[in-house]
């Protein structure tokens, strides 16, 4: 027996090498999280406002000018900023902090058995050195990478290659070489890796982060680069805020050339004085008005909110701004095995000896379906219990879960089995004689050209035995299924207790890693949505274009199938030249989905991975979005930024529908807030014009209720629109698109302009003085602002849709409704008890009637905008 290292070794070694523990960068601290938030535009948009309105606040108190600010003011702006900070910082925070919880503690379960003084001994994973002696049985997770020297041992790789096909290791013989990065080399085994078959001591060689995991692990702990809504927003927070100070300064102009005109310009430096800084004061309003405080506060609450709605639709959302991103996806690179495919091997398909095709056990006739059970049931390796398939390989367990889905496990009796001799790599097959009814026969199972060769009759699909004199199409179907890249296996039975001699055919059966039904379904949506789908898998060329072809990826002539070392020969521009018609890449290495990555987020794709083992975990850190799959390494979760918990395709349509659902949320508020600001800063602006002495027509702390309140409560109103299944009929938004296009421009400089019309004419059209009763100058601005809230408040309506009808489904946003009636509510609160705080006084109801029907003419308007721009022929 191998005796291993002693304890003065496994230190000399510790010493030497490192342990075996992996390197975490350990996620930025909560204080961390709200500092960084505070680089985002537009919060240093409202600090820049905030810091003007405390100058204001301490040069009113001091008596050193009078600018009338009160302590609320600059308080409302620092709250916005809180909120709008802490909602993201909190979100992502408590995600984190879960997902560290779950690792430790399946980490602390990690054990491995080594050998050391002789003595076989289990040990923490992090106390494997290099040298030790570990050894291996099916169901051992390896600790560490290392050669086999004792044993051989069949072992799972899924977790580093993606594939389900299982590895034989083995000691080196004399003369043999390996390639460590070659993972299908015959000795060198890796960290990570499943034992699934046979036993094995294995030498350490490698231990923690110079293990191929651990390299890996540490790869995907990089930074990645801005969202698209980040690109976008902080394009928006920059022309946001040169639209604010250039009207700043355009206001104090204004007001300066307004006085010279009128013949009002001080006299004196105490008057220069108070003459700028109430300038200065419209100047702060317009600047409050034009910068959006409500928009990083939607930003948070609308990737939160939805981030909670898709757990339902088994999605997990670890990194909140992968949620808006996967619906700006223009390209989704998707691991084959256990995303696309069901991850594991199933009969496809059986036929009889001329040729009959069964796709289902049950149509099976009796007597065919008895043999079928005897030859591949208890001709197995694995074991079914209660609904499930136990031990075997890969193969034996598609054969027995093809028994057990069909209800057909349970006609197998055992106590027939006289002999069970296990698959013979020299006979290529498996076989057991069984004792039925007295008499003994012996089934076989394995290669089929052998099988079929020795066989001189078969079963017919009535369970009748012919002789079989023709075997060219037989083996013509064969030919076919193995070009389709199925695995064929052949059943046949004889009399007595040997499996030498002339064989009866049962069948051939052919298996396969098969499609996902539903993820057909999905590939072909998400390819509607105008996103192309590119499968990545390390798999062969003719078993990926085969499984490419049945899940409707390889459709067109132009479509492109590369293999890892016909894509090496390219350079990056060739590559490039050949991407937008690239669909499948075989025996794909790591290193080849990163670079796959990087061209396409150099040609300004917005780049989606998915993947559920470590050999993606680099590719899903460096995409846009990483999709994980829940039943995946806890590396690639790690990685990724959305976790899809059922492994299944469709659930990422679900995420890319819910992503461009909060993407058009982000649009609808936009408009929303647009509206607001600018039919604010115009009011605002032109009214300080056209009034005596810089006339404010809304005060600083009448703005921040608006900004605030309303800018909040629609939040949660935008954010709970239905996910729409039209949305994925858009094509994708380029990167650097800007997040206004150009019908939303359109809109809300209409609507802002038809709001700053009206709310100029009810404070200077005698008109309204009059019509209102003759009325002072503070009872015209409490029905200018009453008039202003409801005007945006009808609006929200018509941004909430791009067609013609703007109530329709809003039975599926009650939240909308209750935001919009609380908004109605709160504006009659403001106005009829707002008193001097807000500068107004309560309004008449034949004035609120008027008010009221001014402001609802925004919906009739947006209509006809609507109807010109041809929207109307979209529908729901």
């Amino acid at each position: 027996m191998l005796k291993g290292l002693t304890k003065k070794e496994v230190e000399e070694s510790r010493q030497k090498h490192g342990d075996n523990s992996l390197t975490q960068i350990p996620p930025d601290p909560l204080w961390k999280k709200i500092l960084e938030g505070f680089t985002d535009p537009m919060i240093m948009i409202l600090l820049v406002a905030f810091a003007v309105q405390i100058v204001l606040f301490i040069l009113d108190k001091t008596g050193v000018a009078k600018t009338d600010t009160e302590w609320y003011e600059p308080l409302g702006v620092l709250i916005a900023i809180l909120i709008a900070n802490g909602v993201a910082a909190f979100s992502e925070n408590k995600q984190e902090g879960k997902a560290s919880a779950l690792k430790a503690e399946e980490e602390a379960k990690e054990m491995a058995k080594v050998v050391r003084d002789g003595v076989l001994e289990e040990i923490h994973v992090s106390d494997v050195v290099v040298g030790d002696i570990v050894f291996l049985q099916a169901g051992d997770k390896l600790p560490a990478d290392g050669v086999i020297v004792e044993g051989e041992v069949k072992v799972d790789q899924a977790a580093l290659n993606g594939e389900t096909e299982e590895a034989e290791k083995r000691p080196m013989a004399e003369g043999d070489t390996y390639e460590v990065k070659d993972l299908l080399n015959k000795h060198y085994a890796y960290r990570g890796t499943v034992a699934c078959g046979g036993e094995a001591y294995m030498e350490v060689k490698e231990v923690g982060d110079k293990t191929l995991f651990g390299e890996l692990a540490l790869e995907v702990q990089e930074d990645t680069r801005q969202t698209p809504l980040q690109v976008k927003l902080a394009k928006l927070a920059k022309q946001i805020s040169t639209f604010g100070y250039i009207g700043a300064i355009a206001i104090i102009v204004g007001v300066t050339v307004s006085a010279a005109i009128k013949g009002e310009l001080p006299t004196d430096g105490i008057g220069w004085l108070k003459f700028l800084m109430n300038a200065i004061t419209v100047a702060v309003t317009i600047i409050v008005c034009a910068v959006p405080e409500g928009l990083p506060m939607l930003t948070s609450i609308l990737l939160s909110f939805q981030s909670l709605k898709m757990t339902k639709d088994n999605v997990l959302v670890r990194k909140i701004n992968g949620l808006e991103t996967a619906g700006s996806l223009s390209l989704l690179f998707s691991d084959k095995t256990g995303t696309i495919t069901e991850g594991r091997l199933s009969v496809v398909e059986l036929v009889t000896g001329n040729v009959t095709k069964f796709d289902d056990f049950e149509k099976l006739c009796p007597e065919l379906a008895l043999d079928v059970v005897t030859g591949i049931g208890l001709n197995n390796s694995a074991q079914a219990s209660g609904g499930h398939v136990i031990g075997g390989n890969s193969t034996d367990r598609a054969l027995m879960a093809f028994l057990v889905d069909s209800k057909a496990d349970g006609q197998m009796n055992k106590d027939e089995v006289r002999e069970f001799n296990a698959f013979n790599s020299t006979k290529k097959m498996s076989s057991v004689t069984i004792c039925r009814d007295g008499e003994f026969k012996t089934y076989v199972k394995g290669a089929p050209e052998r099988i079929v060769d020795r066989c001189t009759h078969y079963i017919d699909e009535n369970g009748k035995v012919k002789e079989l004199t023709e075997k060219g199409y037989l083996m013509q179907y064969i030919d076919e299924q193995a070009a389709r890249s199925m695995r064929l296996l052949g059943v046949a039975k004889r009399d007595g207790d040997s499996d030498e001699g002339d064989l009866t055919l049962i069948c051939v059966l052919c298996i396969r890693d098969n499609v996902r039904k539903e993820a057909v379904d999905a590939i072909r949506e998400v390819q509607e949505a105008g996103i192309q789908v590119v499968m990545v898998t390390g798999d062969r060329k003719e078993t990926a274009v085969a499984i490419a072809k049945d899940a409707g990826l390889l459709r067109e002539q132009s479509d492109i199938a590369l293999t890892s070392q016909e894509m090496g020969e390219l350079t990056d521009d060739e590559l490039k030249a050949k991407l937008p018609n690239l669909r499948v890449v075989a025996r794909a290495l790591p290193t080849d989905k990163s670079r796959l990555v990087r061209c396409a987020q150099e040609l300004d794709y917005v780049v989606g991975m998915t993947g559920d083992g470590v050999n993606d975990s680099p590719a899903l850190k460096k995409a846009d979005v990483g999709f994980a799959m829940g039943s995946g390494t806890e590396v690639a979760k790690e990685a990724g930024d959305i976790t899809i918990l059922d492994d299944n395709f469709s659930s990422i349509a679900k995420a890319i529908l819910y992503g461009r659902t909060m993407f058009k949320g982000i649009r609808k508020f936009l408009i929303f807030q647009l509206t607001v600001n600018v039919a604010a800063v115009l009011t605002c602006f032109i009214g300080s014009l056209l009034g005596d002495n810089g006339e404010q027509m809304m005060t600083v702390v009448q703005l921040l209720l608006v900004n605030l309140a309303m800018d909040t409560l629609a939040a949660i109103a935008f954010g709970s629109e239905p996910a729409l299944k039209e949305y994925m009929k858009d094509k994708p938004i380029p990167r650097q698109a800007s997040i206004v296009s150009k019908p939303m421009f359109i809109q809300f400089v209409l609507a802002g302009l038809y709001i700053t019309a009206v709310c100029l004419c009810i404070r200077f059209v005698p008109f309204f003085r009059e019509t209102f009763g003759g009325v002072d100058d503070t009872y015209l601005r409490a029905a200018l602002f009453a008039t202003f809230m409801m005007a945006i408040t009808w609006n929200g309506f018509n941004a909430r849709t791009e067609h013609i009808n703007v109530f329709e489904n809003l039975g599926r946003n009650k939240n909308f409704l209750l935001v919009m009636g609380g908004l109605f509510i709160l504006q009659f609160i403001f106005v009829q008890f707002g008193g001097k705080a807000l500068a107004v006084e309560p309004l008449t109801w034949q004035t609120w009637l008027i008010c009221l029907g001014l402001a609802f003419m925004v919906i009739p308007l947006d209509i006809i905008r609507k109807i010109c721009m041809g929207a109307g022929k979209k529908s729901e």
